[in-house]
């Protein structure tokens, strides 16, 4: 298990490296088990682009390992096996099911 990306633009600039900050634009697919249902994005009106320090566990095992791989600018689709999102507590209060598989479409905007 774990994920897959599909580049959606590519990038111009560095990668990050563990512990780094991050700052992303993102869009979670995935609302009561449908991959086509959004449940969050920074893009909704009130949000904000999201910042987290890559590679130490402070998100989902997904983002931490597939926005490692991903360089400034980049635009990319990341697919996660349920163990590398939420696994099987799922988020309810999101409408994200146990053992959902989710789609996240990240943007890379800076890296610190």
């Amino acid at each position: 298990m774990g994920f897959t990306k599909t580049i959606l633009k590519e990038g111009t600039g560095q990668k990050p490296s563990r512990g780094n900050t991050v700052t992303v634009h993102c869009t979670g697919y995935g609302k009561n088990g449908d991959l086509t249902a959004k449940f969050w994005s920074t893009k909704d009106p009130g949000q904000q682009p999201f910042s987290f320090q890559i590679g130490v566990g402070n998100v989902i095992k997904g983002w931490d390992e597939g926005v490692l791989t991903m360089s400034l600018g980049e635009t990319a689709k990341i697919h996660c096996s349920p163990d590398y999102a939420y696994g099987a507590g799922g988020f309810p209060s999101w409408g994200i099911m146990p053992n959902s598989e989710l789609i996240f479409e990240i943007e890379v905007l800076s890296i610190n």
